[in-house]
């Protein structure tokens, strides 16, 4: 799936070692009953990612069922509004799912085929990982498990419909803050019961070792595009990429073909939240610290016991207390650089976005935009800057006209619900 060089850090060190390490982060971290089943999944991408009939089914089914390329587009009313850089804007949201997360979904259905496995779970957060999963269960005939948090399921309820009438059970966790964090843990425990017959179809680059790599090296398809379509557009490599950060796919997946062009400024945007005081916001590197949760290694917001710290974030799929271990590894060694973006100053972007641009992005994806809206306009003029627009913004429709206090819709809401669903 991917060649020696797009498995470099930057520094020509290749990543994750033998132990699932990225420097100090990443690792294996889970009961021995689950040694085995990772060593399983481990050895089985190492045997088909580079095979010809795996790359062949993965390729053809990134084409012609997800649709693949998606178009990388010159946001020239936005640039030309907020001044400065160039701005182009990879629009994952136009695939199938309406998502990046379609990507690696689609990957490890193919490796989970050629496993011989029975079943496959998940957790989800936004939706849009579940919604993904449920959709190559349902094409590849696998009964699906989506285990999602109470609060999620409520703020995203169209991507419940959706996953239901995919076919997949949708599991409502009741435990902890009811988050993305407890579907994580239901999920775990689930595959911990049911680790031979079962595929954990984890949904970003983070968790035990090997699933940083694979969700990694599936998701890379958005930065070779990236590279072929701007080197057509602009005759030469981008200055900044800018991407969103929960647990990392999106963001890796633009990022990791570039790690070697160090001269191309990385940023990653985490969750502002309503501010920067403990609880109130997702971002990792404001208060956060290393620790073991969850399989890995990497940054975590915690309190002073080390139990993982209440979050809070307007999108779904960035209110986790967790980042990816190559994350935390290309902070430490100033490859990329992290940047919050406030839940106010993403609905800005998102409306700006959408007013310019007539592109409605994904409260995730905001975020990286919203990025651009600050810094666009000081940088110089001959600056290319893409951002990776990594969903479309349909499954936030009840967020968004509760953030824009849109009471029209809303009434339309509660007298629907009341009146015609029974």
């Amino acid at each position: 799936m991917v060649d020696e060089n797009q498995e470099q850090d930057g520094g020509g060190v290749p990543l994750p070692d033998e132990q699932g390490f990225y420097g100090q982060y990443g690792g294996r971290y889970v009961p021995e009953m689950l040694v085995p089943a990772l060593d399983e999944l481990e050895a089985a991408y190492q045997r088909w990612k580079d095979e010809e009939s795996f790359v062949s089914e993965v390729d053809d089914l990134l084409k012609n069922y997800s649709g693949r390329p998606t178009p990388l587009y010159f946001a020239r009313n936005l640039s030309e509004h907020l001044g400065g850089a160039k701005i182009y804007l990879k629009q994952e949201g136009l695939g199938a799912t309406g998502a990046h997360k379609i990507n690696h979904c689609i990957g490890q259905a193919v490796l989970a085929s050629r496993m011989k496995k029975k079943r496959i779970i998940c957790e989800t957060g936004a939706g849009q990982h579940g919604l993904a999963t449920a959709t190559v269960a349902a094409r590849f005939g696998f009964p699906c498990t989506v285990y999602m948090g109470a609060e999620d399921v409520r703020r995203q309820a169209t991507n419940v419909f959706w996953m239901r009438q995919l076919g997949a059970t949708v599991e409502t966790v009741e435990d902890g803050t009811r988050t993305l964090k407890d579907a994580v843990n239901a999920a775990l425990k689930d595959w911990t019961w049911n680790v031979g017959d079962t595929y954990y179809l984890l949904g970003s680059a983070l968790g035990p070792h090997p699933y940083p790599m694979i969700v990694r090296d599936f998701q890379s398809v958005i930065g070779r595009e990236v590279r072929a379509q701007i080197m057509e557009a602009e005759g030469r490599l981008p200055d900044v990429l800018v991407a969103c950060v929960g647990g990392g796919s999106n963001a890796l997946g633009l990022w990791n073909e570039f790690l070697d062009d160090e001269a191309i400024r990385l940023v990653g945007v985490e969750a502002g939240g309503r501010s920067l005081e403990p609880g109130e916001h997702a971002c990792r590197f404001e208060g956060g610290r290393t620790g073991v949760i969850e399989g890995y290694k990497s940054y975590f917001l915690q309190n002073d016991d080390g139990q993982v710290q209440k979050t809070h974030s307007i999108s779904a799929g960035l209110d986790y207390a967790g980042i990816g271990p190559q994350h935390a590894y290309l902070r430490d060694i100033g490859r990329v650089e992290f940047s919050p973006a406030s839940d106010r100053e993403v609905i800005e972007a998102f409306q700006l976005t959408a007013g310019k641009e007539g592109i409605i992005a994904a409260l995730e994806s905001s975020h990286a935009l919203a990025w651009v809206v600050k810094n666009a306009g000081s940088l110089p003029e001959d600056n290319v800057v893409v951002v990776n627009v990594s969903g479309r913004g349909d499954k936030d429709i009840f967020i968004v006209a509760d953030a824009v206090g849109d009471e029209a819709w809303m009434k339309y809401c509660r007298e629907y619900g009341a009146g015609r669903i029974q």
